[in-house]
């Protein structure tokens, strides 16, 4: 092998999905003892690529070397095999055993019906060991639910190295600081110096601009499947590496001064909810809010921020632990859920059903009365539908989110909380739904938007607060952002 080869060459790999092409020729190289920290908005490729790496799909196209020699994962284990492992953005170790058992699960020595307990206590304190400066301060009996956030992190790193064993080559770790404090973050990072020092590869899978300047050698960007960008982020300037992860529709969006043709200023009324320094069980850590009569209040921040969890206290779903919540909406408040399928429509009910599910009539609710309601607001919201028996499942995905939508506005709520309104439907249906929100804060509504989508942040809210590390910060005009500013604020 040549030393100057790199660890991990990744040439011209393409994936599609049907008609939709999600990679298109990604080329990238990953140094041994370095940390190659991956960039992108959602739908970028990033998710893709990594399950390739990680023998979860295969490419169409392309090649891959490991090592000097070709690389072609069909299944994750054949790339533990290889020695690349992943630790994944969300939590899974089992609560209700101990750390030891964590760190060997499914990698168990011995034999099935004899596990031997002191080899498999002997794999994961050396495992551990790479990853806790001080080892011991982790008991290897503890449960795994009863660590911290910060020291389940550890035990998961620490399970990806033993399942990769004496060959593991290139850790992945996805968004690893989304669910930490600033100082558990620091102290993750410490252990990634020291890992990356045994001549270990980290790729860091990031939203987090502040984390890549700081812990990484190199970074790649893509954007639409394509390799958009690439360099040393420590001579970079980070607005310079938020235009590469923007690209030209940030360039487009910059150029038009009022997206939505909204006056500078409209003047807001009285409060109906004000949060007073919220925190939940893990997110957000202080929130404080207040939604007035009349305005949109746009809520950025990054995946993991707590964005979803503060719409929920705020909705009565989930726990408060502190903070002070006062609602002084006499109608009440609504949640538009961000998980339509799971837990904001009925998909095997008709449309009527569901806009009837909130508040059903005293009076017994005939077919007929309901099957009306559904076409009521089939008609108002331009739903494109056959009739209000048609089953939601049914209806595209812009159809679907309308039919929650009319939900809420049948309820006539005067608090809407709105998460993520426009995930997975058309153009066309994003701009109804911005545009009804719009219509709804004018004729008095308090609206909480959520949405990762940062120009439709921009362009229908009155103000927006952005949400980082699990604090809220206050709200400022949205006509003081762009795109890249909010971008760069929320990753830092």
């Amino acid at each position: 092998m040549n030393e100057a080869a790199p660890l991990l060459r990744v040439t011209g790999v393409a994936k599609a999905f049907g008609p939709t092409k999600v990679l298109k020729g990604v080329s990238l190289d990953v140094e041994s003892g370095t940390v190659h920290a991956l960039l992108g908005m959602n739908g970028a490729g990033k998710s893709t690529l990594v399950k390739i790496l990680l023998g979860a799909e295969r490419a169409d196209a392309g090649a891959m070397l490991l090592g000097g020699a070709p690389y072609a994962p069909r299944s994750p284990g054949e790339a533990r095999e290889a020695g690349v492992v992943l630790v994944p953005q969300e939590r899974t170790l089992c609560a209700h055993l101990s750390v030891v058992d964590n760190i060997v699960l499914g990698i168990e020595p011995g034999s099935a019906a004899h596990r031997d307990r002191e080899r498999s206590r002997a794999v994961a304190s050396s495992s551990l060991s790479l990853v806790a400066a001080d080892g011991g301060r982790l008991s290897l009996d503890a449960r795994a639910g009863e660590l911290s956030v910060a020291d389940q992190q550890l035990v998961e790193i620490a399970r990806a190295l033993a399942r990769g064993g004496e060959s593991a080559r290139i850790l992945v770790l996805d968004e690893p600081t989304s669910s930490l404090t600033q100082r558990d973050a620091a102290a993750l990072f410490e252990r990634v110096v020291a890992l990356k020092e045994t001549g270990l590869a980290v790729i860091l899978v990031t939203h987090f601009m502040g984390d890549v300047r700081a812990h990484a050698d190199r970074y790649t960007v893509l954007r639409d499947g394509m390799v958009a960008g690439s360099g040393d982020p420590r001579t970079t300037e980070p607005s310079a590496i938020v235009h590469e992860v923007l690209g030209p529709e940030l360039e487009r969006f910059e150029r038009t001064e009022s997206p939505s043709g909204r006056e500078a200023t409209r003047a807001a009324g009285d409060v109906l909810l004000e949060a007073r320094e919220v925190a939940g069980v893990t997110r957000p850590r202080k929130a404080s809010l207040r939604a007035r009569r009349g305005e949109i209040l746009g809520i950025a921040g990054l995946v993991g921020s707590g964005r979803t969890e503060l719409l929920r206290i705020l909705a009565g779903l989930d726990r408060r632990t502190a903070g002070e919540l006062e609602i002084k909406a006499p109608k009440g408040v609504g949640l538009l859920s961000e998980d339509r399928a799971g837990e904001g429509l009925m998909l095997g009910r008709s449309i009527g059903e569901n806009v009837w599910l909130s508040r059903r009539s005293p009076w017994l609710s005939w077919p007929r009365q309901i099957a009306s309601e559904g076409a009521r607001w089939i008609d108002r919201l331009r739903i494109k539908a056959s009739s209000g028996d048609q089953r939601v499942a049914e209806l595209s995905g812009g159809n679907q989110q309308k039919v929650q939508i009319a939900r809420l506005l049948r309820e006539d709520y005067d608090v809407l909380l709105v998460d993520e309104p426009t995930r997975g439907i058309d153009v066309a249906s994003k701009a109804q739904v911005l545009a009804l929100l719009r219509e709804l804060a004018a004729a008095g509504k308090a609206v909480v938007l959520v949405s990762s989508q940062l120009d439709e942040l921009v362009s229908t809210c009155d103000v927006i607060s952005v949400l980082r590390h699990g604090e809220l910060g206050e709200p400022r005009p949205a006509l003081d952002f762009t795109e890249a500013s909010l971008l760069l604020e929320a990753s830092s």
